[in-house]
């Protein structure tokens, strides 16, 4: 595949529904991690100047930070800071106790409220960051990462992603850094979810060509699972179809 070709249509299709929105630009939130990156760098390919790239720290580590604004120096972003750990923790004092996974994804929520806010005092669109695999098996956030407007990577492969980083100039540091949500110190994507993004990328590309994945029925299995119990985030909220006479 031809990944400078490949960002050049990206790009186009982004400014393409930018302009049916009546839309300026984009917002992106910058997590330091290889999507968000992939992501800006699109942003900026299509529409210029017209980025805003937004750092969010939730009690994020500070290597986070620091990707994160090698990923702005790469592309020449302007990058706003936003510090919601304060917000965080006083969300936490008025709730009641929840679960760590409910805390956690507290996090991502309060992330996609700061992005729409700025995107609509700016007349621009939420740029999401989230790929195929991620999508397909649902390892988002359903109404925070996964609360945007447009995902330019939905349809790419995490090797395809890679490839597209590469292509854009992303650098190698961010390239080879392991995947994470960020939500608590020493998350890893795969770690998390228990099986690989090379494994998830094999079983979901050999579904889509309607053949059967050359890997272990017991991966196979886990990945099927995850895509049946995820389908709820892939989809509009289900109405109650009414009868009327």
């Amino acid at each position: 595949m031809d990944y400078q070709k490949l960002a050049d249509e990206i790009a186009l299709w982004m400014y393409s529904r930018l302009e049916m929105a009546g839309a300026k630009g984009f917002v992106v939130g910058l997590s330091g991690g290889i999507d968000s990156a992939v992501t800006a760098g699109l942003c900026k390919r299509a529409v210029g100047d017209e980025v805003l790239a937004v750092w969010m720290p939730c009690h994020s580590v500070p290597e986070d930070e620091m990707f994160s604004r090698m990923v702005a120096q790469a592309f020449d972003l302007h990058v706003l800071a936003v510090d919601l750990s304060p917000v965080y923790d006083r969300f936490l004092e008025v709730l009641p106790p929840g679960s760590d996974m409910a805390c956690a994804n507290l996090k991502p929520r309060l992330r996609m409220s700061t992005l729409y806010y700025l995107a609509q005092s700016r007349n621009y669109l939420v740029a999401g960051t989230g790929n195929r695999p991620e999508i397909m098996v649902g390892f988002f956030t359903k109404y925070g990462d996964g609360g945007v407007d447009i995902e330019p990577l939905g349809e790419l492969y995490k090797h395809e992603v890679r490839e597209l980083a590469r292509a854009l100039g992303v650098p190698q540091p961010i390239i080879d850094r392991a995947p994470s949500p960020g939500l608590w110190p020493g998350q890893t994507d795969e770690g998390e979810m228990g099986i690989t993004y090379a494994e998830i990328d094999a079983i979901l590309a050999a579904w889509q060509a309607g053949r059967e994945p050359d890997l272990p029925e017991e991966r196979i299995r886990k990945v099927e699972t995850m895509v049946k119990r995820s389908a709820h985030k892939r989809e509009m909220p289900p109405t109650f179809p009414v009868r009327r006479p």
